[in-house]
């Protein structure tokens, strides 16, 4: 039985390239509005005026300064077309890369998602994403096909996730809200406790460019409950993002003036 979705939150963090110099800039990378407002009005970040990315892009950047950090928070803006949010890994892999070469930092990644209740998730918890992979790139050749799936480790966080009392398990991405059977069966083989439409992607690209990334995930709906997904999802979401905006904010309490080495 598949996990449950969550909904994603990502932080990208900057210690200059030296594991024992205290953290000085993170970024949040986040999928939708609704999750980012509570943290934007947390850090009383603003928005910028003049955008470090293309020219015509929908992605939007708040920053600011809290205690010894730089934050920076971004998220993917509206469909030009359709005007809801611009979910999905197309998204999120080209505003990781435009962030990751616009602002140099280490990253944190925060959403909602989805979870298994077969695999100990229940509504609001707050998970850290020990591992993240594909679950709808198929490719039945050899070599191809572990590629397709795309399992990567995320930076290790063993202190966080103690002193915070967070759940940690595997992330399973794919760009679908409702799951098919052979998503089920994918993420299934994930080990997958949350899924959502982002992580796995920004994982990519953060893996490309040697940045080390975060992944604070919290549970917006049951996959395997009795409720229908998007019902649930909607239902849930506001409240979520209260608990998400929470154990962000115990995060960068956390990280403040520590290295990457002491995370």
């Amino acid at each position: 039985m598949a996990p449950p979705h969550d909904d994603k939150a990502a932080v990208e963090v900057n210690d200059d390239s030296t594991p024992k110099r205290p953290i000085s800039n993170v970024l949040f990378i986040i999928a939708m509005q609704t999750e980012a407002s509570p943290l934007v009005n947390k850090f009383q970040l603003v928005e910028e005026p003049e955008s470090v990315f293309p020219k015509g892009v929908p992605w939007v950047r708040y920053y600011g300064k809290y205690k010894d950090l730089d934050i920076n928070i971004v998220c993917p803006g509206k469909d030009k077309i359709l005007g809801v949010d611009s979910v999905g890994t197309v998204s999120a892999s080209l505003l990781t890369y435009a962030s990751i070469q616009a602002l140099q930092p280490p990253y944190h990644k925060c959403r909602n998602c989805w979870g298994f209740k077969a695999k100990g998730a229940s509504i609001g918890d707050v998970f850290l994403a020990s591992d993240v992979a594909f679950h709808d790139r198929r490719i039945p050749i050899p070599v191809f096909d572990l590629y397709g799936v795309g399992s990567r480790q995320a930076f290790s966080t063993p202190n966080l996730a103690n002193e915070l009392n967070l759940k940690v398990g595997k992330l399973s991405t794919g760009d679908s809200l409702d799951m098919c059977p052979q998503d089920e069966a994918a993420i299934v083989a994930n080990d997958a406790t949350v899924k959502d439409m982002e992580g796995a992607a920004i994982a990519y690209v953060a893996h490309l460019l040697e940045v080390p990334a975060i992944f604070l995930k919290a549970v917006t709906d049951i996959i395997d409950g009795d409720k229908p997904t998007a019902e649930e999802f909607l239902q849930n979401l506001a409240a979520v993002a209260a608990a998400l905006d929470l154990a962000a904010t115990q995060v960068i309490d956390f990280i403040n003036g520590k290295s990457c080495s002491e995370l």
